[in-house]
């Protein structure tokens, strides 16, 4: 009986219908294909052509190497030799015209699709290894006139379609140097021009300007920090070479309260609820480098001519970060998040320091939203003193109230998280102190891994897989935060029966034993 492969098909759904068809993916250079996390996440929304546009790969070779495994092979461009349709000619010439022009020629002629397709060729020419400089030659010729929302776009397809996520940050940072102008106001204003045509036509538009002129307003708040971030990075610049330099860096440095806000609060929300998954693996990967590089800068012990450019090329990352929040970031935060989200938002930035500015204003509806948060769980507090011993919660050893068992886990002097056993966020104590680990109430019934920077992610499936599986029942992690050691530690939790129920992290400051020791 033939084998039907339809190219239509996922690469997870093919692998799940046929298991040769694995080993013939991993014999063309899809090796990823053999991981269940990659075939699980990546091969859910990745096709055979897709995958081969963006390896370099031909199809044509993977069609014949199906063929020759025994399958007949069906679909969407199950080979090139085949009639093209009329809507096919566009997509495919944008990489042959590519491929047969000089670098930096423009291709004419093509629509938002035709243009996300000459993306994706670029993509692929980085993943082959061509150099970013001819790819960037091409880039500007072609998306220099293009506004930042149709690119923000196309770069979300590309991660949906398993593209690298180093490439599109890579073409990210040349995006961004696009709206550059000569000066500081002509920056601005390509920028704001190049974005607003799309990404917040009409009332979006409005929408954010008025929000981020509105005091106390989450908008408002990441838009003056934002602001504040730039004159930071002007002064640092212009110190650079001199003997204030250090000092300025370290006070830029405190852009990291900034985004760990943007991580925390903005990324995982747009990707999670909103379906942007954009800013989230991208900028939030770039986010994290600029802060580890200057983080290496403070601590190099000389100034020399490798120092400053490499701090040269941070303060331009960060530079160009600045304007990818303040035209693609925030517009897409001001279009997508609903009214509740801001309120929520506004609550949990009061357990957040201010970055580089002194005040932001009060929002009235936040503070309104605030104190009916107070009140209802000061009446639940009131409700429960009140409930019968019926309404406790009962221990094998014991009852407590909810509101007992509350306030008993909010004096223990840690910070506890519970992640259950499908990797969900359910409970974490709250004393009402600003803590070392920020957790946003929007993080509440999410997923674990959306809570954490692409760059982390891996690590936190594995330590808790490992949990899950017995192979240990803690990790620890030690590290330095404001100036004190500190431990993470992570352990299963497992009912009287031996069975994994979920994990706890528990992050204690180790300072005071530090001190004891001292003494």
């Amino acid at each position: 009986m033939s084998k039907i492969l339809d190219l239509n098909k996922s690469v997870h759904d093919l692998a799940e219908e046929f298991p040769e068809f694995t080993q013939v993916m991993v014999s063309l250079g899809f090796t990823d294909i053999a991981k269940p996390a990659a075939l699980n996440t990546v091969g859910r929304v990745m096709t055979v052509p897709r995958g081969c546009s963006i390896k370099g790969i031909s199809l044509d070779d993977a069609v014949k190497a199906f063929e020759a495994a025994g399958f007949t092979v069906e679909g969407a461009g199950a080979s090139q030799d085949a009639p093209a349709t009329e809507a096919a000619p566009k997509a495919d010439a944008t990489i042959n015209q590519q491929a047969d022009t000089p670098l930096g020629t423009k291709v004419e002629g093509l629509d938002e699709a035709g243009r996300a397709k000459l993306l994706e060729s670029y993509i692929a020419r980085l993943s082959s290894g061509e150099s970013l400089e001819d790819v960037r030659a091409d880039f500007v010729a072609n998306f220099s006139d293009v506004d930042a929302g149709e690119i923000a776009r196309a770069e979300q397809g590309l991660i949906e379609g398993g593209a690298k996520i180093d490439d599109v940050q890579r073409l990210c940072d040349v995006h961004s140097a696009l709206f550059h102008g000569t000066t500081r106001e002509e920056k601005i204003a390509n920028a704001e021009e190049a974005v607003m045509g799309s990404l917040t036509q009409g009332a979006g538009d409005l929408n954010t300007r008025f929000l981020t002129n509105l005091p106390g307003h989450p908008m408002h708040v990441f838009s003056l920090e934002n602001q504040a971030i730039s004159e930071q990075i002007a002064r640092t610049r212009a110190a650079l070479g001199t003997p204030d330099a250090m000092d300025e860096l370290r006070t830029l440095s405190q852009l990291g309260v900034h985004y760990a806000k943007k991580g925390d609060l903005l990324y995982p929300v747009l990707k999670v609820r909103h379906g942007y998954s954009g800013p989230s693996d991208v900028m939030w990967g770039v986010d994290d480098e600029i802060r580890a590089e200057l983080r290496a800068l403070l601590g190099a012990k000389e100034q020399d001519a490798a120092w400053l450019e490499r701090a040269e090329k941070v303060l331009t990352r960060a530079d160009e970060m600045v304007y990818k929040e303040a035209n693609i970031l925030l517009p897409l935060c001001a279009q997508n998040f609903s009214g509740d989200e801001w309120l929520q938002m506004y609550a949990d930035l009061k357990g957040y320091d201010l970055c580089l500015i002194d005040d932001a204003g009060t929002w009235g509806a936040g503070e309104e939203y605030c104190q009916q948060r107070a009140a209802a769980a000061e009446k639940g507090t009131d409700n429960q003193d009140q409930a019968d011993a019926a309404g406790a919660v009962q221990l094998p050893t014991g009852r407590l109230t909810p509101a007992q068992l509350d306030a008993m886990l909010n004096t223990i002097p840690l910070e506890i998280t519970f992640v259950d056993d499908t990797d969900i966020n359910r409970y974490w104590n709250d004393d009402g102190e600003k803590k070392l680990f920020k957790r946003p109430s929007s993080a509440l019934d999410r997923e674990v891994w959306s809570c954490h920077p692409p760059k982390i992610q891996e690590m936190v499936r594995h330590v808790i897989a490992t949990l899950k599986s017995g192979e240990q029942d803690s990790v620890d992690i030690w590290m330095e935060k404001e100036g004190e050691p500190v431990l993470v530690r992570y352990m299963a939790v497992r009912d009287r029966e031996g069975s994994y129920v979920g994990t706890m992290e528990v992050v204690q400051r180790m300072g005071f034993a530090r001190d004891h020791f001292k003494a």
